[in-house]
């Protein structure tokens, strides 16, 4: 006998990265929101590896905090290591990365949410979203229980019908041995919405004391800590740090897994699900790239309270006495005691086309999904989901347009467009390569681009709105005065170009001119600019890289104003892609099956050519003119 139970604004399904985005984003906004979870104890947990950030992920997490996102915030609170990758290359790649005490990480989000007005959490799982004529009703839990609600959002992680899997070991649970949620696909496929199988997998912990650090090589963590979030300071944050290690797969560890790989549930044909290209397995990296020598291998601390070390770089599903085996002919692991096997996990997930740029289900009004339910992968990827998926249940509770960023704007536009219009064969990852135009879109500029939406939205208080604007006055400011100030050919100047190894001038030049030399700097150039202020540190960043790269900044600028071109010529919902003659047979079929809403977005999807865009372009222009025509006529002015 089933109970229903009083109504909420919204219900969220999953209380892991994008689940916690998503339900704070709603309840912030005003709405009572329930968020349900498998086991309260795994709230926001990290069943993988045990950091936030790295390579574009760091610029998701600054991008989520630029938005008024919590995941910024609470890595600054609990992270054990910070760093800053790629500094040896130029300011568009380079991405923060920060170890995680994984229990504190929880815990502290944990604490957020539970603090939160309008928010409720509640462990049960739910086995049907209720769906009445198309549009949201609410949600039936395992227990028979009924909770009517106005919106869904599904952020089921890695838990539809889990499996993990490692030699001849396959358990139904979700990671870390928690359950599964077993019940809901059934309801979804019948819901009319496409299922995939997907797979990912995690390496073993073991145990810090059996391992031989002196066979290793130390890694540091930044002397100099940049924040996570722009609401911190990095002396606010600044911490002892710990070290993490670095070392190496060699022969004679390939020659174990070859050896095995017949046992290997990867191709012994156990493991149905796809797997991630650019995260694979230790046995993966061994038959693909059989060329190498060798493997990077990572030990990173799980924590401060707990002697597990992670493995990074050796994730598998090989049987446990292969796993021992291969793990002890790694220099400092000779004699490791392994605490939790390497497993891989099979889920289901949706196919990501199913969802319009709002994340909402194209078929199903008040539906959302986000996370790895949608087919991504990553911490990171899940929370820059989970907070658009949130802001747009709000926004359509209260009548408003979905926000919407495009590739332009940000990586979370990037990486909800490449979900929804090109769809994915594998779990998704966020990299640096698949944004176009990614020096406008670097993680030290992600809230001159976002806070301005943050705050429309609501997410963004008006003490930080008033901070940022002061902060974007003060760098237009000292651009401004810095393409200016001239200095001349004078003896002091002259000494200190030749000091820096910079040609001396024949003539006199702007500071700004001389900032675009390469051995050169806003920093640097402070001695021989007499007027310079004192400005803060990201002040001082944003001009220096906005006037050093001056020139690449603008041509991207010209790039994107010919893409905006495209995405603003809107296609109407209700078009019938039969009338649009001279299109090819594979561009109809694609463009009737991912229903694009603009221009832009349909010239992205793969079997869609320029010359079928110009098409669509001709017709767009044809009915817009009938359309002109007939208000004409009905105004009685023809």
């Amino acid at each position: 006998m089933s109970y229903t139970y009083e109504e909420y604004d919204v219900v969220v399904i999953g209380a892991g990265h994008a689940g916690c985005e998503a339900a704070l984003a709603t309840a912030r906004l005003g709405f009572q929101t329930l968020i349900f979870t498998v086991s309260i104890d795994s709230i926001a947990m990290m069943p993988c590896n045990p950091n936030i950030g790295g390579s574009s992920k760091g610029h998701l997490v600054k991008e989520v905090d630029a938005l008024g996102g919590e995941m910024g915030k609470n890595i600054d609170k609990t992270y054990i290591q910070s760093k800053m990758l790629n500094l040896s290359k130029g300011p568009a790649v380079h991405s923060l990365r920060a170890q995680a005490d994984k229990q504190d990480y929880s815990r502290e989000m944990r604490k957020v949410l539970e603090n939160t007005e309008n928010l409720i959490l509640k462990q049960g799982e739910i086995a049907e979203v209720l769906v009445e004529e198309g549009k949201v009703k609410g949600v039936r839990t395992a227990s028979d229980a009924i909770y009517p609600c106005k919106m869904v959002i599904m952020c089921t992680g890695t838990y539809l019908q889990a499996r993990c899997i490692y030699g001849n070991v396959s358990n139904h649970t979700g990671p870390n041995g928690l359950a599964a949620a077993n019940l809901l696909t059934k309801n979804l496929v019948d819901l009319g919405i496409e299922i995939r199988r997907f797979k990912t997998g995690t390496p073993a912990r073991v145990d810090k004391r059996t391992i031989d650090f002196d066979k290793m090589m130390e890694q540091k963590g930044d002397d100099k800590i940049v924040p996570f979030s722009f609401t911190n300071k990095a002396e606010d944050i600044e911490k002892e740090q710990v070290s993490c290690w670095l070392t190496y797969t060699n022969e004679e560890t390939h020659k174990i897994i070859m050896d095995n790989i017949d046992r290997s549930p990867l191709y012994s044909g156990d493991i149905k699900g796809t797997g991630p290209r650019y995260c694979p397995s230790i046995e993966d990296k061994v038959v693909r790239f059989a060329d190498k020598e060798r493997h990077q291998v990572f030990l990173e601390p799980e924590g401060n309270y707990t002697n597990e070390m992670y493995i990074g770089g050796m994730s598998s599903s090989l049987p446990e006495d292969v796993q021992y085996a291969m793990y002890h002919t790694v220099p400092g692991l000779e004699h490791a005691t392994i605490v939790r096997n390497a497993y891989a996990i099979e889920y289901d997930c949706i196919n990501p086309i199913q969802l319009k740029p709002s994340l909402e289900f194209k078929d199903i009004d008040g539906f959302f999904s986000a996370g790895q339910a949608n087919g991504s992968s990553g911490y990171e990827e899940a929370a820059a989901q989970g907070i658009i998926a949130g802001i747009n249940a709000a926004r359509k509770l209260s009548g408003k347009e979905p926000i919407v960023l495009d590739r332009s704007q940000a990586y979370i536009g990037v990486l909800i467009d490449d979900l929804i219009t090109k769809g994915t064969n594998e779990p998704y990852r966020m990299m640096t390569s698949r944004a176009e135009y990614r020096l406008l879109l670097r993680q030290d500029n992600a809230d001159l681009r976002l806070t301005e939406i943050g705050y429309e939205v609501g997410l963004i208080d008006q003490e930080r709105y008033e901070a940022f604007c002061r902060k974007k006055e003060l760098i237009e400011k000292e651009v401004n005065r810095l393409k200016k100030t001239t200095v001349g050919t004078g003896k002091k100047v002259q000494e200190f170009l030749k000091l820096q190894n910079s040609t001396l001038l024949q003539s006199g030049s702007t500071i700004a001119e001389l900032l675009k030399r390469p051995e050169l700097s806003y920093d640097l150039l402070a001695e021989i600019d007499k007027e310079r202020p004192v400005l803060p540190e990201d002040v001082c960043e944003q001009v220096n890289i906005n006037l050093k790269y001056d020139g690449y900044i603008q041509r991207q600028m010209r790039q994107v104003a010919q893409f905006k071109k495209l995405e603003k010529k809107k296609i109407p919902e209700n078009i019938d892609y039969d009338e649009v003659y001279s299109l090819r047979k594979e561009a109809l079929q694609k463009l009737k099956e991912f229903r694009p809403t603009s221009v832009g977005q349909a010239s992205r999807i793969s079997g869609v050519s320029p010359t079928d865009i110009s098409v669509l372009l001709i017709y767009l222009e044809k009915i817009k003119n009938e359309k002109n025509e007939k208000s004409l006529r009905n105004g009685g002015l023809v």
